[in-house]
């Protein structure tokens, strides 16, 4: 009897369970070189040859070309660790992906998958007690917020000199769009790259930067004090909603219907300026006849197709209105200056110092797109954890102390597991050991014999961590040499991880067909 059609595949028993196991262990290999301050850069090659290099586990694994299922499932992982807190996808891959490692072993070992399922959501719930049990008793303070920033970007292309700067503009932009009651609106801070210069020119913009010029060269270039407008519709002669034709007999007729479109256009005209707008922006086409008129007036005109209008309401408390006729005094905005400046041959717009002062942005220069790309990327991971240590609850010791404490501490629990079961938890403990043993392994030091003196570290001195020192790493304090990471970081990397491990070692099953 067929149940299923003819051209329906299916792996099932151990032949699926290996397939899932390695399709995900190779996902976890492929970023894991990139673990660490001297971890090192994929370049990933488009069909279309845009060329994207970075470190950042995430975008690694949404750039690779991935079909197997199982494999995608590693790629959720990232996924979910950077929209939750938006760094450590890395440590979150690497470890699902030495789960699966310790679980094949398990598997060869006739344990059944679902004490390991049971054995590692144990010891994820022991993990978590013991991130919480090394959480730092700290004052968040610019100084310590600095060197949780600093630490996320170290490794990632800034250089030692940029980091400082980045991470002092980073804590910055995240305390400009806390409210009173301490909540950070992380969607109030954007980044906006702009090459043509090196990543120490990096700064804080208190306001919105947009990929515009004034549609007129006889505009003003700068408006200091300026009330702003938003309108979003063209500014242009009104058409009809009926088809409709004129006769034009003479000139006149024809003079008579050009006055009548010029002085709607002036009336358009007339009444922004009447209202006191002094910088317009306008999602549509703006006749040239209304901008030879504003220009006229010194009023600055841009066109700002990008956005309805809502990140220049944060910014300067505007409201968008429908059309210009609706334009009223009350709808109008306002920042302490409007500035056009030219980079090369792109020109950019500065609102600064808007009254709603509720949006910041990050203008970050690199002296090449691949830089500022990445660059790109390595902010808005800084700003994410800064975010997250303020909002989440405090920070953690970095530079693989923490995993250090999480297996020793699942590895002494594990004692008091009875059956098969605890066996999975110390395969558990186990697997935690790969992040300091590749973080060794990255520096240049011997990963085996870093691992033992780390154990012996901890032991003594109750924290360890590899820090990386000259040409090789060195086994110390990590808090002694800001190395720090939010606690959110660890409990979501444990939790991503088991979650994602624990489903791939429960498929016994695979069907797929041809569409």
């Amino acid at each position: 009897m067929f149940i299923l059609e003819e051209d329906t595949q299916r792996t099932s028993g151990e032949d699926a369970q290996s397939s899932n196991i390695t399709a995900g262990k190779a996902v976890s290999e492929a970023v894991r070189t990139t673990l660490g301050p001297r971890g090192m850069d994929k370049m990933l090659v488009s069909d279309s040859g845009d060329v994207v290099i970075t470190n950042d586990g995430a975008t690694i694994l949404n750039e690779m070309d991935i079909e197997h299922p199982a494999a995608q499932m590693i790629t959720e992982v990232a996924d979910t660790q950077e929209d939750e807190v938006g760094d450590g996808t890395t440590t979150a891959a690497v470890l699902a992906g030495e789960l699966l490692s310790k679980a094949e072993d398990l598997l060869d070992d006739d344990v059944h998958p679902t004490t390991i399922v049971e054995g590692y959501y144990e010891a994820a719930r022991m993990a978590h007690d013991a991130v919480d049990e090394v959480t730092l008793d700290v004052d968040l303070d610019d100084e310590l917020l600095e060197k949780v920033a600093r630490s996320s970007m170290t490794g990632k292309g800034t250089g030692d000199v940029s980091a400082d700067v980045l991470a002092e503009t980073v804590v910055d932009a995240v305390h400009q769009v806390t409210t009173d009651d301490g909540d950070v609106v992380r969607d109030n801070i954007s980044v906006h790259t702009q090459t043509g210069s090196s990543s120490s020119a990096t700064r804080l913009v208190n306001g919105l930067i947009i990929d515009e010029e004034p549609l007129h060269d006889n505009m003003p270039r700068s408006v200091q004090d300026a009330n702003i407008a938003f309108v979003s519709d063209d500014i242009e002669v009104r058409e009809a909603n009926i088809d409709a034709e004129y006769n034009v007999s003479s000139v006149d007729d024809l003079n008579v219907a050009i006055e009548s479109e010029q002085n709607e256009l002036q009336g358009y005209a007339d009444h922004i300026v009447d209202t006191g707008v002094d910088v317009l922006f306008v999602d549509g086409d703006v006749a040239d006849h209304v901008q030879a008129a504003l220009a006229k007036e010194g009023v600055m005109v841009l066109e700002n197709k990008h956005d309805d209008g809502d990140d220049l309401a944060f910014a300067t408390g505007l409201t968008p209105v429908a059309n210009v006729n609706e334009l009223e005094a009350e709808d109008l905005g306002h920042a302490g200056e409007v500035s056009v400046e030219k980079f090369g041959d792109e020109t950019l717009t500065f609102i600064e110092d808007g009254a709603a002062g509720e949006a910041v942005t990050v203008f970050a220069r690199g002296g090449t797109e691949h830089v500022t790309d990445e660059l790109e990327r390595v902010l808005g991971d800084a700003l994410d954890v800064v975010t997250a240590a303020v909002d989440q609850g405090g920070v953690v010791p970095g530079a693989g102390a923490t995993e250090i404490a999480i297996a020793d501490h699942v590895r002494d629990e594990a004692a008091s597991i009875e059956g098969r079961k605890q066996l999975a938890v110390e395969a558990f403990a186990d697997a935690i050991d790969v992040l300091p043993r590749t973080l060794a392994e990255n520096t240049g030091m011997d990963p085996i014999d870093a691992l033992v003196d780390l154990r012996a570290e901890f032991e003594r001195e109750g924290i360890a961590g590899i820090i990386s020192e000259g040409q090789t790493g060195i086994i110390d304090d990590p808090i002694d040499y800001g190395v720090l990471d939010p606690v959110a970081v660890k409990h979501e990397a444990v939790e991503s991880a088991t979650e994602a491990s624990t489903m791939i070692v429960r498929i016994d099953d695979v069907i797929s067909a041809k569409a």
